[in-house]
């Protein structure tokens, strides 16, 4: 098992944007010199709700991109859904606001030694990170190329950022409404063979994890997915996020994916346990 990240601190955190962007919220936070030490795949635990709040446990967030400027010193930015009660919290917070933050927490994704042709595939607003990690992979002479997709094109995030960032951008939609209609697993197996694609970087819903995982084990291209367990915490104490791993000799057992993850070799999930007891 591992352990918390050994540069995460907790500080208190100004916010000092929150922007609408489609149905997700951009939020721009300033956390000083610890932008330095977040990586790719790395996320944020941060406590919601306010003072008087029932919601006790942290909320986590992926990070998308960190920054540093002249202006605002080290921020990171979240790109946040308000689907439940705490992000719907984090949401409603005004410009200025202090937030109560853990960061960076989580492993990171692997960054190749040598120029590689890589693709990223994102769903939905899980794509996030990955433009973040684009920016990290072109500087160190990655052919770049990315598929994004979601069950309606509202649900993709930022398409034309992550047309800046990469050397190919493809859209698919369950629905059609953008892109190319069908799922954003269907041209994976021509771009790993046309492109000679040695890695995958994958962010999004497990079930999309676990279908690019059944075509990369099939012909030898390394995986990084990073887990979209739920976690209540995010700083391995509650235990809801753990994911059936297996190690170097085949042993499986139930790892968290805020202290061992988010950040997985795809090719060790057991992604047919997932959800199950062992």
């Amino acid at each position: 098992m591992g352990q918390i990240n050994k540069n995460a601190v907790q500080i208190n955190a100004t916010l000092i944007s929150n922007k609408r962007i489609g149905q997700y919220h951009q939020l721009i936070i300033n956390i000083g010199d610890l932008a330095i030490d977040c990586k790719p795949g790395n996320f944020v635990a941060i406590s919601v709700g306010g003072d008087s709040s029932r919601m006790i446990l942290r909320r986590a967030f992926a990070i998308s991109r960190t920054s540093i400027s002249a202006t605002f010193g080290g921020t990171m930015e979240l790109i946040v859904a308000a689907h439940g009660q705490g992000s719907r919290w984090l949401c409603e917070q005004s410009e200025g606001v202090s937030l109560d933050v853990v960061v960076p927490l989580g492993t990171a994704f692997g960054i190749p030694t040598e120029s590689l042709p890589v693709l990223l595939v994102g769903g939905g607003y899980g794509s996030a990170p990955l433009f973040g990690l684009a920016e990290v992979l072109n500087a160190r002479g990655c052919r770049v190329d990315m598929l994004l997709g979601a069950s309606t094109g509202t649900k993709i995030y930022a398409p034309m950022e992550g047309k800046r960032a990469v050397n190919s951008l493809r859209i698919f939609t369950e629905d059609g409404s953008m892109g190319q209609m069908g799922r954003v697993t269907d041209p994976i197996p021509d771009l790993i063979a046309d492109l000679n694609i040695a890695v995958i970087y994958s962010c999004g819903p497990m079930p999309m994890l676990a279908a690019i995982n059944a075509i990369t084990s099939k012909v030898g291209v390394v995986h990084q997915a990073a887990v979209e367990e739920a976690m209540a915490c995010g700083v391995g104490i509650c235990m809801t996020c753990v994911v059936p791993v297996a190690d170097s000799i085949g042993a499986i057992s139930m790892v968290r994916s805020c202290i061992d993850g988010p950040v997985m070799d795809g090719a060790l999930v057991q992604w047919d346990k997932v959800g199950r007891a062992l």
